[in-house]
């Protein structure tokens, strides 16, 4: 039927319909390039204007209008919040804390997720299921209880705390499930009949096949322990125990005159790891999202 349409309709008008399809394609294209760079801009935005402000003076962050630039590069209040604050111990405790869950709950979330994914025992979909669900409950809502069994284990005013709260995690283990079972199962029959155990697939299979999930798992974790602020609020009570951001409200709130400057300048060092960390894992964040929900 279509061959005998395409004998009817004259080579000239063919021609015409496959140009304007091909211009309402590009008009398209363009449209959704224009509305990213839209949205892209928009997000960007606020990042540019907390750059610029850490290089004003006090009373040029908040002008009206609002000047994007500074008049003079004010490069002083970089050497000012390192000077003027214990910015170091912050950034080093920090790190401790983010490094540390992020290693505990890959390892954690990926051993969790294989046994859900590859070991069959009673009852598992169903506490697979209870498990993710705890997702749904708000920390807030039981935090005190938390709090109480810490204190009584002593570990209140240590990093210890924060690093035993995160140590497991619902979204990684169903991050990670949902990845392992986009591999092929005949690979885990195959290392039981190498002879390997479950604990030997799971570490010399499984896990090097899931590197974007590991690196979304990662970068995801990084982020969230590094930006925490509730958790250090409550326990770390000791100004030596303090991370960038619950020192940061503390350098503000002592501060008689803030000075806006210096309190952006230190923004600015706080997102510079997190922004380098997603620069370098960007590509497996993306491919360990897009593949974590599809089935093999």
């Amino acid at each position: 039927m279509s061959e005998t349409m395409n004998l009817v309709v004259p080579p000239s008008r063919r021609r015409i319909a496959g140009g304007q399809k091909t211009v309402r394609t590009r008009i398209g294209r363009a449209v959704l390039y224009i509305l990213l760079i839209a949205a892209a801009a928009a997000m960007l935005t606020p990042f540019f204007w907390m750059i610029m402000s850490s290089l004003k003076d006090a009373n040029s962050v908040f002008s009206v209008p609002v000047r994007w630039l500074p008049e003079v590069f004010v490069w002083q209040n970089y050497v000012d919040i390192w000077t003027r604050s214990d910015i170091v111990t912050w950034i080093r405790n920090t790190l401790i804390l983010s490094v540390s869950v992020t290693l505990l709950q890959v390892i954690t979330g990926s051993f969790a997720a294989y046994g859900f994914s590859r070991i069959r025992f009673p009852g598992r979909d169903a506490l697979f299921l209870l498990y993710v669900a705890t997702i749904a409950v708000p920390w807030q809502s039981y935090m005190i209880p938390q709090f109480i069994m810490l204190s009584n284990a002593g570990l209140t005013n240590t990093l210890w705390s924060i690093i035993f709260l995160q140590t497991f995690g619902a979204f990684g283990v169903f991050l990670m499930k949902q990845f392992y079972e986009t591999i092929p199962e005949d690979l885990s029959e195959a290392g039981r009949l190498d002879g390997l155990s479950e604990y030997g697939i799971w570490w010399r299979i499984m896990v090097p096949l899931s590197v974007p999930a590991v690196a979304s798992l990662s970068l995801l974790t990084f982020v969230n322990t590094w930006n925490d602020y509730l958790g250090p609020l409550i326990y770390l009570r000791d100004s030596s125990l303090w991370t960038m951001q619950l020192g940061l409200q503390n350098f503000v709130a002592n501060l008689y005159d803030v000075d806006y400057g210096v309190l952006f300048a230190g923004l600015t060092i706080s997102v510079l790891p997190i922004a380098v960390v997603f620069l370098l894992g960007q590509r497996f964040f993306v491919e360990g999202i897009a593949t974590s929900g599809m089935k093999g």
